[in-house]
This record gives C-alpha cells, structure tokens and sequence, in this order.
C-alpha cells in the first residue's frame, strides 16, 4: 500500500543536500518523472503499472510553469480489475495567447461498483459488497451451483476524448471553451470466478442493486447498457496564481456551462472559486505555509443526465485522469469512489499546505509537504427522485426484497429523508515534489457521516487536489 512513496523516498535519500536559502533554481529542457503505479484503494485494490509527466522548459523562463506537458498512465487493478489507459497535453505556449488541454482515457470496469443515488440516502453494506465468503444458490433447480455476492456490482467501459481551450481578455482573465466525447458501455458484472474446491464460484449477477434498479426502469433501456455523449462548455476563467502546481499566492475562479447535445440532452452550471494564501511565518527554512480552499457547486439546470454520465465532474483543465464523481481524490476525500451520484452538489474543501524540506538531488530540486484538510458537501439537486418514488414503500422508503434476503433484515435500500444529510470529513496528506511540477500525493482521510463511513480512506496519486 505504500511502496509508491517508500520508493520515492528511497530514491531521493541518496546523495541528498538539504538547502535553507531561497528558491532560485531555474529548469531548462527536458524534465521527466516516472513512478510505479504501486498504490492500494479499498475500491479498486492494489494498481499495478506505470505513470509519469515529462516537462519540457525551453530555456527556462517560464519555469516553474512548464512550456509543454505531456501526462501517460497505463494501470491494472487487482480487486476490481479495472484497466486504465490515459494520454494528456497541456500548454500555455504551442498557440500564442491560448491554453490547450487534451486528453484520450481508455478504462475497463468489470467489477464497478454502484452505491446508489443521493448519498446518505442509499443504503451503504459492505457484507454484501465483493463478499467471497458469502454464497447463495444460483438456481433452486442447481441448488450446487453456488455464487458469491457483490450487491454494488455492475460493468462499465469507458471511452473519452476531450480537448478544451483558453484565451486572453485580460491579464487575468480568459475564455474557456471545449468539447469532450464520451462512449460508454455498460451491463452486469464481468467476473473471471474463482475456484473453491475444484468448483468455479461467480458473483450472482442478478441479486445487485443494478439489476433492481433496471427492473424497476429507475435506470431506463435507454441508458441501462450505457451511450455517447458529446459535451460542449463555455465559460471564463480569472486567474491570479504564481504558479499552477502548487500555488503560494492567488486566485482560482471558473465559471462555465457544460451540455450533451446528443441524446438525453442536458445542461450543467459549474462554478469554482479557489484562493491560495501565503501565511507570513518564515520559521520553515523550506518556504511560507499556504492555506488554500475551495467553493464549488455543479447543478443540472435544463434536461437529465443519463445515468452513465451521472458521475462525471465536468472541469476545463484535468488535474487527474479521473474526474468523476463526489468522494475519492476529486471532491469530498473519506468516501467511497462516487459514493454520491446527485443532480446537484455544492462542496467546500480547506487545506493547510507546510513544506518540511527542500533539498537537491541529481540535478533535481525536490521538497516534502503536509497537508491537513477537511471537506464538505451537501446535495442541492438529487437524482432520480421521482422515478425512485415512484417504487417507494408507504413509508417513503425503497425496499429491495434480494437485498433484505441477503443481509437478513428489513433494511431500507434508499430513504429520501437523508438526501439533504451534510457530508463532511477530515484527514491528513503527503506531498513529495519534485521541480514543483511533478507532485506524488498520498492523502488519509476518514468520513463523519453517519452511514457514509469508508474506513481508513487513503488516496494515492499525483498532484494536490485543487
């Protein structure tokens, strides 16, 4: 789980000279950065592979800002043998006066997982989720025929191909627009089994929350085996930051409109605001402390997102290869990968950034941060509210009769009166960078949200979150 960082540090230890005096390093030409994808998360698993950044700085003067940036990934992951492929450029500079960012993703879920609709509001089991140990039988007919339970399971395979543009009004402000492509397929679960006793046992693919949710037309055959989108945005950005990496000082702001003008069109509002503040504290030979912070809200307001499209976070410059979802690495960290799939979202994430130490090694200027943060959000607009009436109980609440055979009780598997629940966590992260560009990033967190909890979340990849 921490072998990503462990070889970093190793790596870095030797020959190392620590530095007190101020930054005044400037890098030329070609900078590359590659790690081992050797991380662990309790959704996916152990991430075998490789992914890296590789900077070109010309003759320096933009340093610490790159001229040209090239990001690559190419993964497997064990528990949910999810397959990731990525490719991304980003530059100020390859078109006077204009910001280019592009990327292709390929990436494979057979073993997804879907926790339901409004976060708190769906029932969250981990007894019946990936469980190897519980089997039920897969047929009264073939009552030795046994198969394991994974209630949250379903398939997905995901296409896109994005390409977002910015350009100068002003110093600090800039249009913003793009088109993103989206393919998506999606079923039941993909499961290789595994042998128990010379017998092969499969998760039962149709006692799953995706499978109700099909069989009730919540997910409608329109969507239910996935789709294309093609997302088109505009917007404006104002943008003060001394450097985008990490930044010491400045202002973050975007607001945009992001719509399909495929089938089930839709149209999203976003907007951002990030400040980064320099805290006069000269105590740490390394550099000031920054607190930085984040206010964002994302709405439908015209249309209703399919349900494949649900728990993409629309965003003009990709920091990550993924950008879905509320909870992981993108938004409230602490929860579960796309815990909560809503219409509407508005989060607040706050940090404290401390640079420890900075040192040289191999030509390299590298430096080690902490960042304790807490994040939290609300749902503003839920999804599939009516449709999910529709099938409630007189009580208001969703029952599935597979569910309750499963855990043994009468446990609700969607309660609308905790839709609006505030959702909040908190925890620690560790920064390792190196040019102040490429930036390992391992982040702890724990969930307070009664029926939201993850455990121990830990998140580990690259960059700061915002």
């Amino acid at each position: 789980m921490k072998k990503l960082l462990l070889s970093a540090i190793a790596v870095m230890a030797m020959g190392l000279s620590l530095s007190a005096q101020e930054e005044k390093e400037m890098k030329t030409g070609w900078s590359f950065g590659v790690l081992p994808t050797a991380t662990y998360s309790v959704d996916n698993g152990f991430q075998a592979g490789a992914f890296g950044d590789i900077y070109y700085y010309g003759d320096g003067k933009t340093y610490p800002d790159p001229l040209h940036k090239i990001s690559w990934e190419g993964s497997y992951f064990t528990h949910s043998h999810r397959m990731r492929l990525y490719l991304a450029y980003d530059s100020k500079y390859l078109i006077p006066n204009m910001r280019v960012n592009a990327s292709v993703t390929y990436m494979t879920d057979p073993l997804y997982s879907l926790w339901g609709f409004n976060g708190a509001a769906a029932a969250q089991n981990y007894d019946v989720w990936g469980n190897r140990e519980v089997t039920i039988p897969e047929s009264a007919l073939n009552p030795a025929q046994l198969t394991n339970v994974n209630y949250y399971g379903m398939s997905r395979n995901m296409l896109r191909i994005l390409a977002n543009f910015q350009g100068r009004i002003t110093d600090n402000l800039n249009w913003a627009a793009g088109v993103n492509f989206w393919n998506w397929k999606l079923g039941d679960m993909k499961d290789n089994g595994v042998k128990v006793d010379d017998e092969t046992r499969f998760y039962n693919t149709n006692s799953t929350l995706y499978r109700f949710l099909v069989n009730n037309n919540v997910i409608t055959d329109a969507e239910k085996d996935g789709g294309t989108a093609l997302e088109l945005n505009a917007g404006l950005v104002y943008d003060t930051r001394d450097m985008e990496a990490a930044p010491n000082k400045g202002i973050w702001a975007e607001a945009y409109l992001n719509g399909n003008v495929l089938n089930n069109a839709y149209l999203k509002a976003c907007a951002y605001f990030r400040q980064y503040i320099s805290i006069p504290l000269d105590i740490i030979p390394a550099g000031r402390p920054v607190f930085a912070y984040r206010l964002a809200w994302q709405q439908t307001i015209a249309g209703e997102t399919p349900f494949y499209m649900i728990q993409n976070n629309p965003l003009l410059v990709q920091r990550n290869m993924i950008s879905e979802g509320f909870g992981s690495s993108n938004t409230i960290r602490g929860l579960r990968e796309n815990r909560i799939l809503a219409e509407g979202m508005a989060w607040v994430n706050a940090e404290l950034r401390v640079k420890l130490v900075k040192f040289d090694l191999l030509n390299q200027y590298f430096y080690i941060a902490v960042n304790p943060f807490f994040d939290a959000g609300i749902i503003t607009k839920p999804y599939k509210a009516d449709a999910l009436a529709k099938i409630a109980a007189p009580d208001g609440k969703v029952y599935d009769p597979a569910f309750n055979a499963l855990t043994g009780d009468t446990t609700a598997i969607y309660d609308p009166t905790k839709v609006n629940a505030l959702v909040y966590s908190g925890g620690a992260g560790l920064k390792i960078a190196m040019n102040q560009n490429f930036i390992v990033s391992a982040d702890f967190a724990k969930c307070f949200t009664e029926g939201m909890d993850a455990g121990l979340w830990i998140g580990i990849g690259i960059n700061y979150q915002f």
